[in-house]
């Protein structure tokens, strides 16, 4: 089937920004994504037309959520620019958002993206991926040439050889809380994003990054800029020590997603 995108999309970038670690480009220009049980299969094939494995009502009813389809990135890139204006920083905040142009904020699996971004801490993108497609091939249901993200009653207490040394005390926590309700991930669709953002750090290695990234990431709050070290250093290097995704505001998060992307892609 065939779907027409006229906002901004990349794949390529999606798949590279450091928000997701499961999608890959499993041939030349084919990108795969797997949210839940379903598993779609996209390539580009014109300017703004897409090939995708999947049904009308399967791209309606799951992808267009996943992509965020009803945003418009280009009107956001607009107000960046209109942001950055006359500042001391407009060229390398208005070169980040060029940059990062088609990189979209994905709606993704709350669970996945708790245990994913604690794996995160202090490991580069390669290897997080890596323990994230370990985890899925011991834990995780197999569907067709892939293991879906395991549900919370699959994991067992072993989980060595998954490399995630001292991060295995912090997912085992995670697992814990999650499994006896303490941490409803569900019900924090409610919360506010302060809210959100404290009822995650109430699990054991979870601070003010891994919380914002999970709610940034699974709870599409774009109003949320976690700090990273790439982002620290665009902070003190190309803004003059100023934070300024507090000052943007509104959509700070995919802000947030446009200069961490151009900062690791120029380091």
């Amino acid at each position: 089937m065939e779907i027409k995108i006229v906002d901004d999309f990349d794949l390529k970038k999606i798949v590279d920004s450091g928000q997701c670690f499961r999608p890959k480009e499993i041939e030349d220009g084919v990108f795969r994504f797997i949210v839940g049980e379903n598993i779609l299969h996209i390539r580009k094939r014109g300017e703004t037309i897409f090939e995708v494995d999947c049904s009308a009502d399967e791209w309606e009813r799951v992808w267009e959520n996943y992509f965020d389809l009803d945003t418009n990135y280009a009107a956001i890139r607009r107000d960046i620019e209109t942001f950055a204006a006359g500042k001391p920083y407009e060229k390398k905040l208005i070169d980040a958002a060029n940059f990062g142009k088609g990189i979209r904020i994905l709606r993704q699996e709350p669970f996945e993206m708790l245990i994913s971004f604690i794996i995160s801490q202090r490991k580069n993108i390669p290897a997080i991926r890596s323990s994230v497609e370990r985890i899925c091939e011991r834990f995780g249901r197999r569907v067709g040439e892939v293991h879906l993200f395991p549900r919370v009653e699959a994991f067992t207490d072993d989980l060595t050889g998954l490399g995630l040394a001292y991060r295995k005390d912090y997912i085992k926590d995670a697992l814990n809380k999650v499994a006896n309700g303490m941490i409803d991930l569900k019900e924090l669709e409610t919360f506010s994003d302060a809210e959100l953002v404290e009822e995650l750090k109430l699990i054991h290695g979870v601070g003010d990054k891994i919380a914002n990234c999970v709610a940034l990431f699974a709870y599409h709050r774009v109003d949320r800029a976690p700090v990273d070290v790439w982002i620290k250093r665009a902070i003190d290097e190309d803004f003059n020590g100023e934070n300024i995704f507090s000052t943007f505001g509104k959509n700070a998060g995919i802000l947030q997603q446009y200069v961490f992307y151009h900062k690791r892609s120029n380091k």
